[in-house]
């Protein structure tokens, strides 16, 4: 064989190689975000209401008492995301409840909000970018097909089959992956709506015994007169 025909056998066979491996890599990579985003929002919230508006009874009478230490302490340590607004909230008292809301919400919509949103920027772009690499598995197969008619006197099928096999190959293995990942990002984006309202109903509970708290607390700050009506949770965090 000429030395640039067997160049360029090689250079196709890396070529095809990597592909594969391309295809393999952002499969991987988006299933870790999926499985990372799912653990990282079964920690941030309870299990059940019950279970949060249990939590939430306890923390209302330490309020209700005016013990700020306590709640502080019986919170401290907690990664879930009531017990964190709620130990933060604590901590920003003396600044007066606006403030502390405030500086709650931002540090929360910061640290937990924008960490998953961000993990799943990169599984809507591996959504993206494999049918993508499958689709150049899929070109560069057929090259490598028309290639083997053009430059072959006799065209052996099993030459031909070879360079089809990689681009139909490419091609399922993209949508393969994309496919599964759609369906895992539509399940986790359930997930998240659910903790955003088992969240922002306890984050209203709290804030509204922590304004109470706070005004009856000895020196401490009343809150300013705000609107009688309630506040969403969409309100709360923007």
């Amino acid at each position: 064989m000429p030395l640039f025909l067997l160049a360029e056998t090689s250079l196709y066979g890396i070529i095809s190689n990597s592909t594969y491996f391309a295809l393999a890599a952002v499969a991987l990579w988006g299933l870790y975000q999926i499985v990372v985003v799912w653990t990282r929002v079964g920690q941030k919230r309870f299990k059940t209401e019950e279970q949060q508006d249990a939590y939430l009874d306890d923390v209302d009478q330490m309020l209700r008492d005016g013990d700020f230490e306590g709640v502080h302490e019986y919170c401290a340590g907690d990664s879930r995301a009531i017990p964190t607004i709620i130990d933060m909230a604590v901590e920003h008292r003396d600044e007066g409840f606006k403030r502390a809301r405030q500086a709650v919400m931002d540090r929360f919509q910061r640290d937990v909000m924008a960490d998953i949103e961000y993990r799943l920027s990169w599984v809507s772009t591996v959504i993206k970018s494999a049918p993508m690499i499958g689709l150049f598995g899929t070109v560069f197969g057929m090259m490598g097909a028309f290639k083997t008619l053009a430059t072959a006197e006799t065209v052996e099928p099993s030459a031909l089959a070879g360079d089809i096999q990689l681009a139909l190959i490419t091609t399922a293995s993209g949508l393969a992956i994309a496919i599964p990942l759609m369906l895992l990002v539509a399940q986790v984006n359930i997930r998240i709506a659910k903790m955003e309202d088992l969240v922002g109903s306890g984050v209203m509970r709290f804030f509204d015994a922590f304004k109470q708290g706070l005004t009856s607390k000895p020196g401490g700050k009343a809150p300013q007169a705000e609107p009688a009506q309630a506040e969403s949770y969409a309100e709360v965090v923007s």
